[in-house]
């Protein structure tokens, strides 16, 4: 929170209605959850972080975001300007997705929701993000603290989050990014391990990959035109609120282990704890065609590597990339 109250209090020198009231409540959509403590906590991100040749050291925190994806959330606001989407199944088979921003920050992103134990595995390779999120159960709450993030909920920040007019709680609370993100690192701040390039040899074409979840289907279609992949959420055209088509030039669905977790909500479904250390198969798409690759990720504190078998990287193309945690067979 350190490093946040100081962006914000700079802001506040020269942007109207900063006030220093608390701010909404913090929006905990665990509520009446199973709040004892997981009974096998994932460790907390260790390891030495490492960089490829081509990586720059971050040079400053990115802005991750916990985005609500239930059908009642959507259309979403400034998804379409994220650097990387990730997609993540949570409890009863549904899904929900943690936008990064890096090179620029929207005027408004929403809806904001809870965090999950796996976020902070995930976010370890961003060198201490700011991490915005609306809640999250009673128990993970140390956790969150542990973790090398910096986590910001509604009563943090005042002015940072306000609620929506035109849908229910809690699918209407919206984040101001440049309250917690004045100036967006840049593409240097990003420790993702990925890079970007001209396509790899190879291939097959591809026109249209879907991937399930038990109550969440993704579908991305290859547009030649518009030289990215729509997406379709649930069998809709994913737009956002100011109708723009949401379409990244990269989609990785990347094969992982879904385990149960020592979390539950408030209905007693557990939620899934997506590992993101290690290695397995995923599969690359870029323009209009699928790569076969691999992916490894030694430590938390390090960024994900896609190779060929022979060990050569491959590289994404340039502009939003969307990777999709698929359960591995």
């Amino acid at each position: 929170m350190a490093a946040v109250l100081a962006a914000t209090a700079a802001l506040c020198l020269t942007a109207t209605g900063c006030s220093t009231s608390s701010g909404p409540p913090s929006a905990d959509d665990s509520r009446g959850a199973d709040r004892r403590p997981s009974p096998n906590p994932t460790p907390l991100p260790t390891g030495t972080p490492t960089a490829t040749a081509t990586e720059t050291p971050a040079v400053g925190p990115v802005l991750a975001v916990k985005i609500d994806n239930a059908p009642a959330a959507r259309p979403h606001t400034g998804l379409d300007a994220a650097d990387i989407v990730y997609v993540e199944q949570v409890e009863g088979g549904l899904s929900r997705l943690m936008a990064v921003y890096a090179t620029a920050v929207p005027k408004s992103v929403g809806p904001v929701r809870s965090a999950r134990e796996s976020d902070l595995e995930l976010l370890g390779q961003f060198r201490e993000p700011v991490l915005a999120f609306s809640g999250a159960q009673g128990k993970l709450l140390p956790l969150i603290d542990r973790a090398p993030v910096d986590p910001v909920t509604p009563s943090d920040v005042s002015g940072a989050y306000y609620r929506g007019t035109s849908r229910a709680a809690p699918h209407n609370l919206y984040l101001r990014p440049a309250r917690l993100l004045p100036t967006p690192p840049g593409p240097a701040g990003l420790t993702t391990g990925f890079r970007y390039g001209p396509a790899p040899g190879g291939g097959t074409p591809k026109a249209t990959r879907t991937v399930r979840y038990p109550a969440a289907r993704f579908t991305f279609t290859w547009s030649e035109r518009q030289d990215r992949w729509l997406v379709a959420m649930d069998g809709r055209p994913a737009v956002t609120t100011d109708g723009k088509r949401l379409g990244p030039a990269t989609v990785v669905v990347q094969y992982v282990t879904v385990r149960r977790s020592g979390f539950q909500d408030f209905l007693g479904n557990n939620t899934p704890y997506t590992e993101t250390v290690g290695s397995g198969r995923a599969e690359v798409l870029r323009g209009g065609r699928s790569y076969d690759v691999q992916w490894t990720r030694p430590t938390s504190l390090d960024g994900t590597r896609f190779t060929t078998g022979d060990g050569t990287p491959v590289d994404f193309a340039e502009g939003q990339v969307w990777v999709v945690y698929a359960k591995a067979p």
